[in-house]
Order: structure tokens, then sequence, then C-alpha cells
């Protein structure tokens, strides 16, 4: 009977599970919305005149408050001192919030409206290299616009992202931490193999053509994705109540000058540093990969879809299977260093064999190479951070880590962008775009992040971190 009345929620596996399900439901909405443009590049130069530049700066739009207003630091903060159920729903809501802006940018309304005219004269400055913002003179209206609703979607998402890692850290801690992680990125990467199939298809399939009838979509999904962290509040709240004054959340409370021991934590960094070679190779290149098949290819945004249905479906399909293995045999590490070598073989892929070859069955490889590349990070990385800092300030931890990930993220569409205009001057037509240069700029953070990878590697041997032992105690 005693054993009965000690157990907690989290040790009942249908309670862990459904709450991990209520977070990674959350998540799935969010990153259909992240990336609901991405297949729709070409409609958006032909109907709204997005050039590449346009289109880099709004993609990297997301990340700009997060980088250079340090949101995700004062977001991790929040998280260590409100607790995961006050951020979650903090973050669902600004995540509702900037999609409807964006949502309104693209729509028909929008055009030849007043916030048009504002949009027009709004941040007219020079496309200079020292121009860090998502906004330059002559950027289109509904451009800036999209940007600015990004950057408040982009501010809840990334919020979203940590609060979720800190959420399953509580339910799953010395159980299928690694497993959990891995399915919920799996759901999460399930969400772009529904946008890069279900974009184009009822922006154009359906009778008018509209860009923004997806958006629309993706912002109803986002008010689920709200009502699913309200959901999860209410059983978060009975684990609490459960834990009382053993909850990993009232020990040995955070300190704000706690975020300088992790600066000065030189493994801790180079994870961080890992983390933002990986997804700067993978995120923004999921903004471009549509169009780069398209290209190569002659698809249709339809037929490039399916192409690229491999990377997200593959990457789920395979991700639990890596955290099981990662949660009872161990060697994140040496995973790390085998997701870097994949992930470079991919993009010199579609740097040289793709546009010799022009050949279907070199893309559908090339993708495979990368899901499995990008199953192996959230499996290995994201468990292995609580093996090196204390649990009161793993929140600011995930903050830090998401952080630098994001000025990765902020900078590289916008440089794809700069990089594809000036490598494809005088080209009008954006399905004849060269795209050797960009896929290069991609290879060549595969090769950083081997070389980190390695290096963490090292580290781990010599001063015993436990990042290749078991998650399962």
């Amino acid at each position: 009977m005693t054993e009965t009345i000690q157990r907690k929620l989290n040790d009942s596996a249908a309670a862990r599970w459904t709450a991990l399900c209520l977070l990674a439901g959350a998540m799935f909405f969010g990153y259909i919305f992240m990336d609901i443009l991405s297949p729709l590049q070409e409609l958006l130069a032909t109907s709204r005149g997005w050039t590449p530049d346009a289109y880099g700066r709004y993609a990297g739009s997301e990340t700009f408050l997060n980088v250079f207003v340090f949101f995700l630091i004062f977001a991790g903060i929040i998280l260590d001192k409100m607790g995961v159920r006050f951020t979650a729903i903090l973050s669902g809501s600004v995540m509702l919030i900037g999609a409807a802006v964006n949502c309104y940018a693209v729509s028909d309304a929008f055009i030849g409206s007043g916030a048009e005219q504002v949009m027009d004269r709004f941040m007219n400055l020079p496309l200079k290299w020292w121009n860090i913002t998502p906004f330059y003179e002559g950027m289109p209206a509904s451009a800036k616009m999209s940007a600015l609703g990004f950057m408040f979607f982009g501010c809840g998402v990334e919020m979203a992202g940590i609060t979720v890692s800190r959420g399953i850290v509580r339910w799953f801690k010395g159980k299928e931490m690694a497993l959990a992680m891995g399915v919920e990125m799996a759901i999460a990467r399930i969400g772009v193999a529904v946008v890069v199939l279900g974009s184009p298809v009822l922006a154009n399939k359906i009778d008018p053509v509209s860009v923004s009838r997806p958006v629309v979509v993706a912002v109803i999904l986002l008010a689920i994705g709200l009502i699913s962290f309200i959901a999860y509040a209410f059983m978060d709240k009975k684990l609490e109540d459960q834990m009382g004054e053993s909850g990993e959340e009232k020990d040995d409370p955070f300190k704000i000058s706690d975020i300088g021991k992790l600066f000065t934590n030189p493994v801790f960094l180079v994870v961080a540093l890992l983390c933002v070679l990986y997804y700067s190779a993978i995120f923004p290149f999921q903004k471009y990969a549509i169009n780069m098949l398209q290209c190569n290819l002659q698809y249709t945004a339809e037929q490039a879809g399916l192409v690229f249905f491999v990377f997200p479906l593959g990457a789920a399909a395979i991700t639990p299977f890596l955290g099981n293995f990662l949660d009872r045999r161990g060697k994140g590490a040496t995973m790390l260093i085998l997701g870097a070598v994949l992930m470079t073989l991919c993009h010199l892929t579609f740097a040289f064999v793709l546009p010799a070859t022009q050949s279907a069955l070199i893309a559908y490889l090339g993708i495979i190479l990368l899901g499995i590349s990008f199953s192996l990070v959230p499996a290995a990385l994201w468990p292995s951070v609580p093996k090196l800092v204390d649990s009161r300030f793993l929140g600011s931890a995930y903050a830090v880590i998401f952080w630098i990930q994001n000025i990765g993220l902020y900078l590289f569409p916008i440089i794809i962008g700069t990089v594809l205009s000036a490598t494809n001057r005088g080209v009008e037509d954006p399905l004849q775009y060269n795209y050797t240069v960009p896929m290069l700029i991609f290879a060549s953070l595969g090769i950083a992040a081997l070389l980190l990878g390695l290096w963490l590697k090292r580290l781990d041997a010599t001063r015993h971190y436990g990042l290749e032992e078991p998650n399962v105690k």
C-alpha cells in the first residue's frame, strides 16, 4: 500500500505519454506554420513580387527578436522562474498572434490597404551587409508585414521549444527520455511532411489560386495547439502537487547569475555550437529545398513536395528507434559525428550530382541521407544537456542553446537568399536558379559540425560527462 501512495503521475506510462502527446501536438502545429510558405516560394514571387532577397529576409525574420533582443534568454529565465505551465500557454498565445499577422500580410485584404501603405514607408534601409534587420528599401510591403508577424511567431515557437524540452525532462527523467524527445521531434517532423504536400495543394489546386489559404488553415491549427498546452497545464499541476517539495523546481532555486556558469562550461558550448551548425544546415535548407528541387528536376511545387516528403517522414520514422537505442545503449557523441558525415554527403550530392544527373533517384537519395542525419540530432543532442548542467537552470541552458542556434537560423536564410541573387544575376524565372553555391555553403556547415563532434567525443572521454552512456538508469 505504501508503494501505491508513493507513486507519482509520471510513474504511469499512460500518463507521461499522454503529457508528451499534448506537448508534441502543439509543436506539430507550430512546425506546420513555420514552413507553411516554404513550398510556395515560386507563387510568392509571381503573385506578390517576392525576390530571393525578400524571401530570405522573411525566412530569417523568425529568429530576429530571439537573437538581437535576447528574447530567448528572457524566455529561459521566465521558464525557470514561472515554470512549464505558464510558459507553455504564453508561448502558444504568442505563436497564434504572430501567425495571425502573417496571415493578414499574404491575404488579398492586405492589398491596397492602409497597412500596405504603412509598410511601404516602413524601415526602408539600404540592402547592405550592415543592415541586420529583415527589412530593406524596395522590399514588398507584404513581405515586410509577413516578416513582422513571423518575428512574433518565432518568439513563441522557440519559447515553446525550450518549454517542451523542459517538460519532457520533468516527466521522463530516469525513464525513456531520449525516446520521448525523439518521438516529440518525430511528430514535429511529420508537420513538415504535411506542409510540403498540403500547402501547394491548398494554394494551387483549389480555385482561385491563393497563397493565403494554407496560412489560414495553419492559424486554425495553432489555435488547437494552444488548447493542447492548456490541457497539458492541468496534468502538470497535478504532477507538481504530487512531487511537493521534492519537485525539481523547488530544490535550490534558480538565480540569474547561474547563466554565467553556462558560458564557462566548455562542453556545453561545444554542444551549443554543434546545435547551431546542424540546424543552420537543415532548417534554412527546408526554406529553399522545394524551389531547389523544382529548378534541378523541372518539377512543379507539388511534385517537388512529394520528393521532399521523404525527409520529414523518414526522420520521424527513424528518430524514435534511435532514441530508444541511446536510452538503452548510449553512444550519443558518436551518433552526432555520424549525423555530421551524412549531412555533408547530402548537401554535396545536391551541389554536384543532382544538377549533373537531374535524376529523381539521386534527389531521393540525398533527402534520405539528410533525414537519417537529422533524426540523430534530437535523439542524441537534446538528452545530453541534462548531463551537463544542474536541473535548476536547465530551462536557461536550453534557452542559451536555442539562442545560439537562432543566430544561425537568422543569418543563413539571408545569406542563402543573398548568394542566390548574386549567383543568378539576370535570372527572372524562379524555376531557373542555380543552387550550387548555396548547397556548398550548407555542406561546409556539415564539415564544421564533424570537427566539433570529434572534439566533443574527446572532451567526454577525458572529463567523463556520460555522453556515451545510456540514459535509462
